[in-house]
């Protein structure tokens, strides 16, 4: 007889078959030189397999109805339907046939799998040169959907083309595969040179078929995705069906408030840092006479340096840490990523630590103000607790909890849940860091107004003013998008215009921060109320981290409870 995680990771096990690329994450199968078939064929290959998974899983609990009774299997099953009842929704509406964005896409995953990849013998080398030779074939797949997709009329929009276009001719000006073959061994020089030409002139190829076929059949797309395929993008997100009867409104209106009340916020901050100033004068100044670091190399340091700091104050007073979750990485990067930092979990039996990615944009100095909670986001308390925690008890759990079924409002809001957290704790008291914290609090509500108001074209709130004051009333566009960005985030305008690009090519995530907050928030309060002076924050915080992943559905009550 089986169990619902069991069934849960015989999918995952599965799914390695399938795509290698999540078995180099998840650090299993380190020998496995394949690349997954990102043709029509694999796409559907992955939808038969959740099919035929969401069947098995009717019939274990048909067959033993018990095991709803027993909480950990009950959470996995809902976990389990819930995710793949999403991804499916999704193919059935042809996304991975248009999956053209500048952050996540197929042609993305390709080369950030290398960057996961072991590196610390020739043997290892071996494998990187065998699956190196296999990009061309895989970005053949790729294209194959896209030219399906187009068979169909089902086409990204020409914003995020062009996009993508740029960043694979910045790939190309290293050239990537060739910069990653000349630091491998000597004794597989050859070898690793001809893998690498064959790859580098694979992403061409996916260029030039992007520029030159692809984006004039795309021509008049529109950016915005509509309320149907928003409500199936922001259901695989979030983890809940906010497409259902006013979801998606209430969102976009409980995140005009919250951009309102942080405002009244940050203006009081803004006077502690520069007096009388506002809160983008008071940003701009500390671009310029804030605490800065000078170098690539120093400001990894420094972000290391932070990460580890905080270990050392959290453990043990504010989070339990096993051995394993206390090691963590900063990393530089690689060219043509997008503008955004970002993490990538440790392998399930902690071969490879987690680690964090800082994005340079050839920049050379680096002011603090904006770095230091968002560090606490990426790294600790924030994703790298949650994520390598879950891999620490991914054998109590399944290993499908603690990795694939990972809900991005889960992860995301767990995330800006940790950078209040710091607020709270008193880790913020700069007021130059303070700012920073709000500046990316601030950030996350204008994504909630932002991306459901231009991809469902609802009306600018009556009360807003600024560049959007001759505005009210009218739907939402990605230039009126951009201008109100511009004037409610401290950031420069390169990661702006990444952004924009970003939520439109991306629908659904960008709301996944500030609404999976809310749930981690009311998990807590209502866990507070019902357990009054004998709450413990930090037993509180290690089972909540422990539990693996829920959606929005689930998550608050689930918390309400620990």
């Amino acid at each position: 007889m089986s169990t619902p995680r069991q069934v849960a990771d015989r999918y995952v096990d599965a799914v390695c078959d399938l795509d290698p690329i999540v078995a180099t994450s998840l650090g299993t199968r380190p020998g496995d030189d394949r690349l997954p078939d990102l043709g029509p064929a694999g796409l559907e290959a992955e939808a038969q397999l959740a099919r035929d998974t969401l069947a098995e899983l009717d019939r274990t609990l048909a067959a033993d109805p018990a095991l709803d009774g027993d909480p950990v299997e009950r959470r996995c099953a809902r976990l389990l339907r819930e995710r793949l009842g999403a991804e499916l929704a999704a193919h059935d509406a042809g996304e991975g046939l248009r999956a053209v964005s500048n952050l996540a896409s197929p042609v993305h995953s390709v080369r950030q799998v290398f960057l996961l990849m072991p590196t610390a013998s020739d043997d290892d080398w071996a494998v990187v040169a065998r699956r190196m030779a296999r990009v061309p074939e895989s970005y053949r797949g790729f294209t194959a959907s896209l030219a399906e997709g187009a068979r169909r009329g089902l086409f990204a929009a020409p914003r995020q083309v062009v996009t993508v276009v740029g960043q694979l001719d910045e790939w190309l000006a290293g050239p990537y595969f060739a910069g990653l073959a000349a630091v491998g061994p000597d004794a597989l020089r050859g070898e690793l040179d001809a893998a690498a030409r064959a790859a580098d002139a694979a992403v061409a190829e996916v260029r030039d078929f992007l520029r030159d076929v692809y984006l004039p059949q795309a021509d008049g797309t529109p950016d915005a995705v509509g309320r149907d395929r928003y409500a199936v993008a922001a259901r695989r997100w979030t983890g809940s069906d906010l497409g259902a009867g006013d979801g998606l409104e209430e969102a976009y209106a409980w995140g005009w408030a919250e951009h309102r009340r942080i405002l009244a916020e940050q203006r009081a901050e803004a006077g502690r840092v520069l007096a009388g100033a506002t809160p983008m004068e008071a940003m701009r100044w500390l671009d310029v006479h804030g605490p800065a670091v000078e170098g690539v190399e120093a400001v990894r340091e420094r972000l290391q340096t932070m990460m580890d700091d905080a270990i050392a104050a959290l453990d043990g007073t504010h989070f339990d840490l096993a051995e394993p979750v206390r090691r963590v990485e900063a990393r530089i990067a690689p060219p043509g990523s997008a503008a955004a930092p970002y993490y990538t979990r440790p392998a399930q039996d902690f071969s490879r630590p987690g680690r964090t990615w800082l994005p340079t944009l050839g920049r050379t100095r680096f002011p603090l103000w904006d770095l230091t909670s968002t560090w606490y986001h990426e790294g600790v308390p924030g994703h790298h607790l949650q994520l390598a925690q879950w891999a620490y008890v991914s054998g109590q759990l399944s290993t499908y909890q603690t990795s694939l079924g990972s809900v991005g409002a889960n992860v995301e809001g767990w995330a800006l849940y940790a950078e209040r957290l710091m607020d709270e704790l008193g880790f913020l008291t700069d007021p130059g860091d303070r700012l920073g914290y709000l500046d990316a609090q601030q950030m996350r509500a204008v994504r909630v107004v932002v991306d459901i108001g231009m991809h469902l074209r609802l009306p600018v709130p009556d009360d807003a003013d600024g560049a959007l004051a001759g505005h009210r009333g009218e739907p939402w566009t990605p230039e009126l998008a951009r201008a109100f960005f511009g004037e409610n985030c401290g950031r420069d305008a390169a990661f702006l215009d990444s952004e924009l690009v970003r939520y439109l090519g991306w629908p659904g995530q960008a709301i996944s921060y500030k609404l999976g907050e809310r749930a981690w928030l009311a998990g807590r309060d209502a866990a507070r109320r019902a357990r009054g002076d004998a709450f413990d924050a930090k037993a509180w915080h290690m089972a909540a981290l422990s539990q693996g992943s829920l959606g929005l559905d689930d998550l608050a009550a689930e918390l309400a409870v620990l």
